[in-house]
């Protein structure tokens, strides 16, 4: 089928790769959460990787069409992608299938 129409589309065929949709997930949940944006370090520190690394994907990202930001303004980055289309935040690396 075309890819371009969209349909009958796969969950791993989103236009984003996992490690893109976390950090999506990050994105909205943070901002969801303290009625702004993260800004990078805020991201650095959940995802435990250098500043180099946060900047290169939120570059990525904006390349790819998925979030919005404002030069030179901090903490603008606004997600261009519907909630319902986002991962699951893997916030505190839960195995899920592991009996409470």
């Amino acid at each position: 089928m075309n890819q371009k129409s969209g349909a009958a589309r796969s969950p791993s065929d989103r236009g984003f790769t996992e490690k893109q949709g976390q950090y999506l997930a990050f994105i909205y949940t943070y901002s969801h959460m303290f009625r702004r944006a993260p800004a990078e370090t805020d991201m650095q520190r959940h995802f435990q990787v250098s500043p180099p690394s946060v900047h290169q994907m939120i570059v990525t990202l904006e390349r790819n069409g998925l979030i919005r930001r404002q030069p030179g303004v901090p903490r603008s980055i606004q997600i261009l992608v519907a909630p319902n289309h986002l991962p699951i935040l893997n916030w505190l690396k839960i195995n899920q299938s592991e009996p409470l």
